[in-house]
Parts: C-alpha cells; structure tokens; sequence
C-alpha cells in the first residue's frame, strides 16, 4: 500500500508592507478561508520593483513587524526574495495574492519591456487572487483589467471595511490600520 500526502497548497502575498496593515492581514485570511489554502507567505523583495527603497523602513524591521503579526499562525508565513517580478516570486506557489491596484500594475508592459514580454510573465503565474481595491477597476467590470487568455483569476470575497485602509494613511497616522501581533483569526 502506497503513502500519499496531502497536497498542501500554498499562496504568496508580495508586497513592501510599510507597515503591514489590517487589510494585508484579512487578504491572507479570506484568501486562506475562501481558496482552501494551508499557507499564505507575505514575501517582501529585497530590490522593490517601482519603489525607492531608501524611502521605505528598513527591510529587516517590516520582516520582523510581519513575523509578530504571523507568530502563533502556522498558516502565515514571512519571506525574502531577491526576485522582484511577481512571476518570479510566485514561482512553486499555488496562488498568488494582489490586491486591484497592484493588478493594474502587474497589466502595465512598462514594467517588462514589452507588451508580448508581459503576456509570456503572466502566463507563468499560478492561480491569481485578486482582492478589489476601489476605485481600482476590476477583471469583470473594466476590459483594462481582465487577465490574457491562459491566466487564471478569481476574486477574494473581502470586507468592504478594508478597501479604504492603506500602508501610506497608516504612515500618515491612522494607527487604528496598522496590524499588530496577535491580531489573526486562527
């Protein structure tokens, strides 16, 4: 008689998360409840694509901001990646996780050279879980926003609560946003 495993499936979140928000951490956990997901790893970039990260926190104190958030969570992980291209970074992950603004950046062929550069990216990613994030449009609602032919999305069912919450309003003082330890729902 043969041993099977149990397939775990498993989601990547990238993102700078500075600082990590309550939003960040109800993403992962409808992700997570709504995907059937056993892991969700927030993975922060060590180059940030589009961002100057002399401006950011530095790296190892949003690491460890996310790692507090995660403790006690065996379903929420914290990595570090060289990769900045969210196709790179998804690889050997089932899902990859995006709120709406960011999916419109993943559409841009800026960040690839060019527009056939970009379709061949896309198609290496796995399974794209979009949260919406107005007034960013939508893969349904606006043609600007559907994924290319082969590139398969769904749509995370989140809280309207958190679609205005931000890392910049956090920064900005609206502390109530940010996440903090123990804050998930297990």
């Amino acid at each position: 008689m043969g041993t099977e495993q149990a397939s775990i499936r498993r989601a990547v979140y990238p993102g700078s998360f500075d600082p990590p928000t309550i939003a960040h951490v109800h993403l992962a956990q409808t992700a997570i409840s709504q995907l059937g997901l056993d892991r969700v790893d927030f993975a922060i970039s060590s180059t940030t694509l589009g961002k100057d990260d002399s401006h950011l926190t530095p790296i190892d104190d949003r690491v460890d901001e996310l790692r507090a958030i995660a403790e006690g969570d065996d379903r929420l992980g914290v990595v570090i990646t060289a990769h900045s291209l969210l196709a790179d970074i998804a690889e050997g992950y089932d899902v990859i996780i995006l709120g709406a603004d960011k999916w419109q950046q993943v559409l841009d062929p800026v960040w690839y050279g060019d527009f056939d550069a970009r379709t061949q990216a896309l198609l290496r990613l796995p399974l794209v879980a979009i949260a919406p994030r107005p007034p960013w449009p939508m893969p349904a609602d606006d043609p600007s926003a559907k994924p290319p032919a082969g590139v398969a999305v769904v749509i995370l069912d989140t809280d309207p609560a958190h679609h205005p919450v931000s890392a910049t309003e956090v920064r900005a003082g609206r502390e109530e946003w940010r996440a903090t330890r123990g804050q998930t729902d297990k």
